[in-house]
């Protein structure tokens, strides 16, 4: 078996106001040139290892390509997407004849002139190798699936828990039914459903765990291969948004739609229990600090770095500062000056230092703080999902009035608690605990916090939906369109 397995990926914020230019794949480790790839697997380069495993217990002959992955932020520039995307191809083209490609995709790349990134480079792929050879690729449930990339690949199989554990066991799947497809031992006959919504569906709580359960009991009926529920990223202004169902059967189209429509039909009756309630600012904080016991967790989702936003907002801070919070943290703030004067004071220093606030009004004010500097590290690495490393640069703990904070100079959302624990911050001592993060968070805070709260505040990746300027979507969409219903 011949296989081509590279790696193009980033999630676009439209309303974000970063660009994502070539220097967000490069930089910070998220970018390896063709046979380069690290010896342990990558953010969305599952599917490379996947193959490199197999290639081991097989004997596979595995063409490695380019590995390219850039932190959620604005629209891709045109001259990053297509010097990447050329990238790959010539990657491609030097590998010469393959029988299977496995990609690691997003599914929600947006770039100036391109809507559909992925639907673009499936059909570059597919123009170079023709109709014989298998082409797959592993997606986050968070894309816009559409016909274009549909119609230039044999598999896409979208993670299904979130937090997205199961980067490994969704790859195993692609790649194994891939193979099956070239064996001519499966036949995968898609069909596509639209829920006629708009949502993030949590995993770790109810009806979420039921609705993976539910996927799962599904792909065990005969001539099922494969469901996904594409749940979409709603803050993105492209025709294709929405919350999808995926479902490939072995070579029986109306049992694929079937199973997709009645699994649409559930989800969307379900969708208020799975968008839930969030309460305010001081919401939150009054229901943590009446907890019997803490830490509780409060995810500030609106200033999610893994949604685009700079997680640089001071609303919740500013909060637990006026209100006199302490046995307290938050983080992580990207503010790399904040970080440079806290190494040049060093550790135990204490020193005026304005933080946050600096990308634009979304980020609120910045706050002017008398601070003592608990800790520092030199190029930190977080752990990330399913234990792959995020880089976070240089980092600082700083304590100001009893709420410690973790600034960091290279934007990430919260993923471990290690985030804090290698800084010396005791997250189990702590009342309080606010994660910049919507949900990956919660695969590892959860083992901690006596309770996890979502709060709702302002900013880039805020929930409510309906205040965002739409112009392109497809309405009606609940709970966007007042139509929908």
């Amino acid at each position: 078996m011949r296989v081509f397995t590279a790696v193009l990926a980033t999630e676009t914020n439209t309303f974000s106001p970063m660009p994502t230019g070539i220097g967000s794949f490069k930089n910070h480790g998220n970018y390896h040139a063709a046979g380069e790839h690290p010896d342990h697997m990558t953010l969305f380069g599952a599917p490379l290892w996947v193959a490199r495993e197999r290639a081991r217990e097989k004997g596979w002959l595995v063409t490695e390509g380019m590995v390219a992955f850039a932190q959620p932020a604005g629209k891709t520039t045109r001259q990053a997407y297509e010097a990447l995307r050329d990238e790959l191809l010539a990657d491609l083209r030097r590998a010469g004849e393959v029988d299977m490609i496995v990609l690691g995709l997003h599914g929600a790349m947006v770039a100036d002139g391109y809507d559909d990134c992925e639907g673009d480079l499936l059909q570059h792929v597919r123009s170079i190798v023709g109709p014989d050879v298998v082409v797959g690729a592993e997606l986050d449930p968070h894309c816009h699936l559409t016909q274009l990339m549909m119609d230039n690949s044999e598999l896409l199989i979208a993670f299904k828990e979130y937090p997205h554990t199961d980067l490994y066991e969704r790859a195993v799947e692609l790649v194994d039914l891939c193979t099956a497809t070239f064996e001519k031992r499966v036949r995968p006959t898609p069909a596509l459903v639209d829920t006629g919504m708009a949502t993030l569906i949590f995993t770790t709580s109810e009806p979420g765990i039921s609705i993976v359960r539910r996927m799962k009991e599904m792909e065990r009926q005969p001539g099922v291969l494969s469901v996904s529920v594409i749940q979409g990223f709603p803050w993105a202004d492209v025709p294709d948004m929405g919350t999808r169902v995926l479902v490939y059967t072995d070579g029986d189209p109306a049992l694929a739609q079937s199973v997709a429509s009645e699994l649409a039909s559930e989800l969307y009756a379900q969708r208020e229990a799975i968008v839930g309630t969030r309460p305010s600012i001081d919401e939150a904080l009054d229901k943590a600090l009446a907890a019997p016991a803490g830490p509780v967790v409060i995810a500030d989702g609106a200033d999610n770095a893994g949604g685009g936003a700079a997680s640089d907002s001071t609303f919740i801070l500013r909060r637990m500062l006026e209100r006199g919070i302490t046995e307290a943290a938050l983080g992580p703030i990207w503010d790399p000056v904040a970080v440079t004067f806290a190494f040049d004071a060093g550790e135990g220093a204490r020193l005026a230092l304005r933080v946050g606030g600096k990308v634009g009004p979304e980020s609120g004010d910045p706050l002017d703080l008398d601070c003592t500097i608990k800790a520092l590290k030199r190029d930190m690495v977080m752990t990330g999902l399913g234990g792959t490393p995020v880089s976070l640069g240089d980092c600082a703990l700083i304590d100001a009035a009893g709420v410690e904070i973790v600034l960091t100079s290279i934007r990430s959302q919260a993923l471990d608690t290690d985030l804090f624990t290698q800084l010396g911050c005791e997250l189990t001592a702590k009342k309080i605990v606010v994660v910049k993060s919507t949900q990956h968070f919660y695969a590892s805070y959860g083992r901690i916090a006596k309770d996890v709260l979502y709060a709702s505040v302002r900013g880039t990746v805020a929930p409510d939906l309906s205040k965002l300027p739409y112009r392109r979507i497809k309405l009606p969409k609940w709970p966007i369109s007042p139509t929908a219903s």
